[in-house]
């Protein structure tokens, strides 16, 4: 805290969209993106089956999920030009932004604050190290709530999403995150976190990962692309 006050006085917090000093995102911003909000809370059946890796009927597979997923905005015109700066403009600070949105919003912070830990999708190493940052992190460590880093990782590298279809999307995804130290999250109520979410295959195919260690699972994005 002090550290942080301290910071503050050198590099004032300022608003992500305009730059005005005093918050993180200022009140006549705020009022701009308030006509993103879509506030989507739904429950998705998630199935699985982990011998045959074919989907089956929800009744008869022990291992399937349902899943709360929750979307924040739309992911459009202001909302899309912070996350594309925030990811690919070396714009870190912007996760101050977007978790004062979240935090403020009464109706998502309540519904987050009842999961014991937040897991961010993991990057791969060598992207981390390009980057400098995996920006569902910076965004989780600043929700006071429990985050946890060492148990979801990325075991490959691939060319990003954005460039590829829903179809080679689901075959770039599999299989590519595995679980470790699973003790620490074992029948844990676990909230994922991401920025973006298009097609569902990279949330999924975490969800899929995670059931290895308790079946309760919640999800959360930023932005949900509402053409797909």
């Amino acid at each position: 805290m002090i550290l942080e006050k301290a910071l503050n006085l050198f590099f004032p917090i300022k608003c992500g969209v305009c730059g005005k000093i005093g918050l993180p995102i200022c009140k006549e911003c705020e009022e701009k993106i308030k006509p993103f909000e879509i506030n989507l809370v739904e429950k998705d059946d998630i199935l699985f089956n982990y011998m045959s890796e074919k989907k089956i009927s929800y009744k008869d597979n022990k291992a399937n999920l349902r899943v709360q997923k929750i979307f924040i905005y739309k992911y459009q015109d202001i909302i899309r030009n912070l996350l594309i700066n925030y990811k690919f403009m070396d714009s870190s600070y912007l996760s101050k932004s977007f978790a004062y949105l979240i935090k403020n919003n009464k109706k998502i912070y309540s519904i987050l604050k009842s999961y014991d830990i937040i897991i961010p999708v993991p990057l791969h190493k060598k992207r981390m190290n390009e980057r400098g940052y995996n920006q569902t992190e910076l965004i989780a460590r600043k929700l006071e709530i429990p985050v946890e880093t060492n148990c979801l990782v990325k075991t490959k590298n691939i060319k990003p999403q954005s460039t590829k279809t829903a179809k080679e999307r689901q075959i770039d995804i599999k299989n590519i995150f595995a679980i470790q130290n699973v003790d620490k999250i074992k029948n844990k109520k676990l909230l994922l976190l991401d920025d973006i979410y298009t097609t569902g295959s990279t949330a999924n195919e975490c969800i899929k990962t995670l059931s290895k260690a308790t079946n309760k699972i919640g999800f959360i994005a930023l932005a949900k692309d509402v053409y797909n």
